[in-house]
């Protein structure tokens, strides 16, 4: 269905939400509805639909959205990560894998790490296998490491791989035919394990929600979901209220 768009009335979409944070489904409901109060619901369904491929609207959340593009967070996929995927890949073809390097937290931080980790998430039941399927490779590898672990064997002059379990319906996402973190997801690891992710805590946290917040789109409903399987969704919410992270123009997503 094609909508021209003199019928979707872009500018006045605009002038009429001029300033506002996010837009309800309900409200531009109730902006078509002020134009022609006999639209049809399935109308209105199509205009927002369009507005989204349009890249006039960014869907943040289940029927939330703000102005502009969506700007997605992809993650740089090195070498290393690229061939340890393919080797576990092969050696566990049915198994649901996730890859990063915490490098790629980098260009959130303030104070910049001295050393990286690569991260590899798999389902629990395979964690042990693919520990000593890596070990076997001669690769500097920890399976769900305490802070004293890390503490008395992590090298700083090395990167090491940990092994995580990957957490069911966890917002992965596909780069370069690997599969790897989303920003949703990034977000809701570094909050939730202050010991893998101890750079990044206290205030590096904050700057890093306010900088990823800034530079990319964030869907709100996938993250607070994540946040629930790991059955921190409460406290992740205590803690955003506790500072404003909002979309104030074109270049800004917003978390309601």
């Amino acid at each position: 269905m094609i909508i021209e768009d003199k019928r979707l009335n872009i500018e006045g979409l605009k002038k009429h939400f001029k300033g506002a944070e996010y837009l309800l489904t309900k409200d531009i409901t109730e902006f078509y509805l002020s134009l022609d109060p006999t639209i049809k619901k399935t109308t209105i369904n199509w205009r927002v639909y369009t507005l989204v491929q349009k890249n006039i609207l960014t869907r943040i959340g289940r029927g939330k959205f703000c102005f502009g593009s969506s700007k997605t967070f992809l993650p740089e996929i090195g070498r290393k990560e690229k061939v340890i995927f393919n080797k576990l890949n092969s050696e566990f073809p049915f198994v649901e894998i996730c890859i990063w390097n915490t490098k790629v937290l980098n260009e959130f931080m303030q104070h910049q790490p001295g050393n990286f980790q690569l991260i590899v998430e798999v389902e629990k039941e395979v964690t042990q296998s693919l520990f000593y399927f890596l070990k076997e490779l001669k690769y500097l590898v920890f399976i769900e490491p305490t802070s004293d672990i890390l503490d008395k064997y992590l090298p700083i002059d090395k990167e090491a791989i940990i092994i995580k379990s990957l957490v069911s319906e966890s917002p992965t996402q596909l780069v370069n035919g690997i599969t790897t973190v989303s920003i949703e997801k990034l977000l809701i690891d570094i909050f939730c394990d202050d010991i893998i992710f101890s750079a990044q805590q206290g205030a590096e946290m904050r700057t890093i929600f306010n900088e990823a917040f800034s530079k990319y789109t964030i869907n709100q409903s996938k993250m607070l979901r994540y946040a629930s399987r790991r059955r921190k969704k409460e406290v992740f919410q205590e803690y955003l209220s506790s500072f404003q992270i909002y979309g104030s123009n074109d270049n800004k997503a917003g978390i309601l």
